[in-house]
């Protein structure tokens, strides 16, 4: 299959996901597509790609001036695989979806990415969701966010993220301004971090989906929220996620 797509220099669209892609196997499609230098859609998702895997994918991807996609989900690329990738994306302009969720990369990695992601303006759905980033990569990822003038679609579930990271966030959620999809669930924000976001929901003028679900986010931190939708802020608000969470509806 790699010495077929390698002589594909049209090849604009590669989807290999859930195919049990190993490090080795991607080191062998690196090998051959490093000539199809037009593909802009490349998903390697649900397989067992490791660091060296990513660092492997990572010297072809910058050679795709086009590429707009990438989707590296559910495999196991760790910090080192995210430092891999950070290196070459910074170049990679046009890319306007990335999804590196369910990958363990931690805090380093989450600063890596967002040390570089500032250079591809045209990026619009980012989902880092599942990856252990904890406060300090939260902190990292919002030095990103006031870069990221077309960002649309923000994914940070399931990242062990407290209320001083939710904190961190909320200030830079704040610039978004074209932001309309905001996940945050399954984290532990709690009445704090809940309430530095409702400060900043007013901002949100195009924010139409936020998940706040399993956040341990009691009375107080309900209260803020529900005064800040009350004034009218985030009037284009259509699916609003708070399942799982403490308070008693008082």
């Amino acid at each position: 299959l790699a010495e077929v797509l390698g002589g594909r220099k049209a090849l604009v669209h590669l989807d290999l996901s859930m195919n049990k892609l190993t490090d080795v196997g991607v080191e062998r499609l690196a090998r051959s597509l490093g000539a199809c230098q037009a593909l802009a859609h490349v998903d390697v998702s649900g397989n067992h790609i490791g660091p060296q895997g990513a660092e492997r994918l990572a010297g072809v991807l910058g050679k795709y001036t086009a590429l707009s996609f990438l989707d590296v989900s559910f495999n196991n690329i760790a910090g080192l695989g995210a430092e891999r990738l950070a290196d070459v994306l910074g170049g990679c302009k046009a890319l306007a979806h990335l999804a590196v969720s369910h990958n363990a990369i931690g805090a380093e990695g989450m600063g890596r990415l967002a040390g570089v992601l500032g250079e591809c303006k045209a990026l619009a759905h980012l989902d880092v969701s599942n990856n252990r980033i904890g406060d300090e990569g939260a902190g990292r990822l919002a030095g990103l966010l006031a870069q990221c003038n077309a960002l649309a679609h923000l994914d940070v579930s399931v990242n062990h993220i407290s209320a001083a990271g939710a904190c961190r966030l909320a200030g830079a959620i704040g610039e978004c301004e074209a932001l309309a999809h905001l996940a945050l669930n399954r984290n532990r924000i709690g009445d704090a971090g809940a309430a530095s976001l409702a400060g900043v929901l007013g901002k949100c003028s195009k924010l139409t989906h936020l998940n706040l679900s399993c956040n341990e986010i009691g009375e107080e931190g309900a209260g803020k929220l529900g005064a800040a939708l009350r004034l009218g802020e985030c009037t284009a608000l259509a699916h609003f996620g708070f399942g799982s969470n403490t308070f008693e509806g008082e």
